[in-house]
Order: structure tokens, then sequence, then C-alpha cells
């Protein structure tokens, strides 16, 4: 992967001391980074998986409703927010790499700086009860 700008690096930086579960993608739409928490959900570290490719996803992670109906791409919260730069929020069910299923809510942002470039998106998520 490329060099990330500052703004992305800082940010990795403060998601590293986060209590929340914390996921960056860079403008190309590839994972980036995730910290120790969102670990815990994912059921995987983010030095298992590595920064990857936005194609590579789906075969991490397997997404739902939480209904178990299938989730398009392009609505995945933190697609929606890289692609149309507005804030996205959902309830999904995710499969993770532990074979544990996990009902989470999950808020993505678009990361534009100041200058109006596309950093990337980042998504706060966690695991509901009930």
């Amino acid at each position: 992967m490329a060099q990330q700008p500052v703004e992305m690096i800082l940010l990795k930086q403060w998601a590293e001391h986060m209590g929340s579960s914390v996921w960056l993608m860079d403008a190309a739409g590839n994972l980036v980074y995730y910290n120790e928490p969102a670990e815990q959900i994912l059921g995987l570290r983010f030095d298992e998986a590595g920064e990857i490719n936005a194609d590579q996803l789906a075969e991490l992670f397997q997404t739902t409703y939480p209904d178990g109906s299938t989730v398009a791409t392009d609505q995945l919260p933190v697609v929606v927010a890289l692609t149309k730069r507005i804030p996205s929020h959902a309830e999904l069910r995710i499969h993770n790499r532990m074979g544990e299923t996990k009902d989470i809510e999950v808020t993505a942002l678009p990361l534009v700086a100041a200058d109006q470039r596309l950093l990337g998106t980042m998504a706060i998520f966690w695991e509901t009860v009930g």
C-alpha cells in the first residue's frame, strides 16, 4: 500500500488509544487499520489481516442484516460514507473469523481534509445486546 496522508497516520494513532472499535479505510476503499476493540468483535487481529484491498473484505468478514438478508456492498456504511461523502449508519450481523455471530451497529463518516481531499472513511462500531 502507498504511504498514507499525515491525517490518516494521526487518525491511526488516535484509534490505537480508543476504547471503541474503530475501522479506517483509505480513499481507494482499502482497509488500512482497525484497533484492538475491533479485533475482539471481528475475531481477527489486524496484524494478521493487514492492509487489504476492498475486494478481499468479503472473504474475511461475512456481513448480513440482522434478519439474515444480504447487504449489497454499496449499502455498507463504510462504502456509503466513502462514495457519497455522507455519514451512514446501519444495524448489521457479522460472522467473524472465530465462527461467532455478532450483531453490531456501525456509524461511518467520510474523512475529508481541510483542502477537501477525500482521505477515506472511518467507522465506529459496537456489539448490540438483544
